[in-house]
């Protein structure tokens, strides 16, 4: 009943969060990322907490008065053969087999790859363009280093001696501006990883490794953060269009078509989730070349959301 119920739960939840995104316009992604914060924690907590609340809520009682008894729909047959109940089961089981391969599998395999490898790297110069896009950046620095690779690459490494790595590619393609851009993104990453929300976000998704709900709002969050790193970077530089053009740069050519290109391949999904990723860096280039959002905090309507998310799952069981 934990199981159906945090899924169901978070269906409503998605539903409710999505809706006042749009009906509010909150556009902030700071904001953004605590309503769909929502769609995860509710759902996990909701089940104990009603329980704790309503100690016979399962019982046939509470069920005539609930909004939707679940139960009713797992004893249906579907032709006679198989229930309701044992479809949704194989559902939980396929999303589960989902997340396993697509999620953690990945990220256990590049662990024990990279277990023991050193990549190799050497500082900036000082006086070097990486060395003076450093200079524009008003904020502690993390190391910085340099890998030998003509394709465009950057990222950053969290943890006890956070660094931000950038190849020769990128160096040379980027102007100082955009350098610097490029760089305060990637210290904003650093910035945020030290405070627990994602490792929590990702903890907690792990923990509902069943529920395709989760994986999409997980993922949301994600992009908010790519979001929310932005406006780091054009704080701390003063200058979104650059971060914008370095975007522009690093995921698409001169004449305007994608460096990146959609794979060729009959697999649907890489196709799918190839378009999803242009359509995000599209929607963050849009973003920073108009002015930003006035500042929101929309406490009352998280706080009405949450009433409302809370209520609504109550009589669903």
């Amino acid at each position: 009943m934990y199981l159906v119920q945090s899924f169901l739960h978070s269906l409503i939840a998605a539903f409710i969060v999505d809706t006042a995104l749009i009906a509010w316009k909150i556009e902030s992604p700071v904001m953004r990322q605590r309503f769909r914060l929502m769609v995860i924690i509710a759902p996990l907590v909701s089940f104990p907490l009603y329980q704790a609340i309503t100690p016979d809520r399962g019982s046939a009682l509470f069920r005539l008065d609930a909004l939707f008894d679940i139960v009713r729909w797992f004893n249906l047959e579907i032709w006679g053969v198989i229930s309701v109940g044992a479809l949704f089961l194989l559902f939980l089981v396929f999303t589960a087999a989902i997340f396993a391969l697509q999620e953690m599998f990945p990220i256990v395999r590049h662990s024990m790859s990279s277990a023991g490898s050193e990549l190799a790297k050497s500082p900036p110069e000082p006086g070097s363009p990486v060395a003076r896009a450093l200079e524009r950046i008003p904020a502690p620095k993390p190391a910085v280093f340099i890998i030998d690779d003509d394709e465009m690459v950057i990222f950053s490494a969290t943890g006890r001696e956070p660094a931000v790595f950038l190849s020769r590619g990128l160096v040379a393609s980027l102007s100082g501006e955009e350098l610097a851009a490029a760089l305060a993104h990637e210290i904003g990453h650093i910035g945020r990883s030290r405070r627990p929300l994602m490792v929590l976000v990702f903890l907690l998704r792990i923990v509902m490794f069943y529920n395709p709900i989760i994986l999409m709002e997980f993922r949301r969050i994600v992009q908010e953060e790519e979001k929310i790193c932005d406006d780091v970077a054009a704080e701390l530089t003063g200058n979104r269009a650059a971060l914008a053009g370095a975007l522009r740069k690093f995921y698409f050519a001169d004449s305007g078509e994608q460096q990146h290109p959609m794979p060729d391949t009959p697999r649907l999904r890489d196709r799918i989730e190839e378009y999803s990723h242009t359509m995000l860096i599209e929607s963050r280039i849009t973003r920073l070349e108009e002015p930003p959002a006035p500042a929101m905090k929309g406490v009352a309507a998280f706080i009405i959301v949450l009433v409302t998310i809370l209520s609504i799952n109550y009589y669903l069981v």
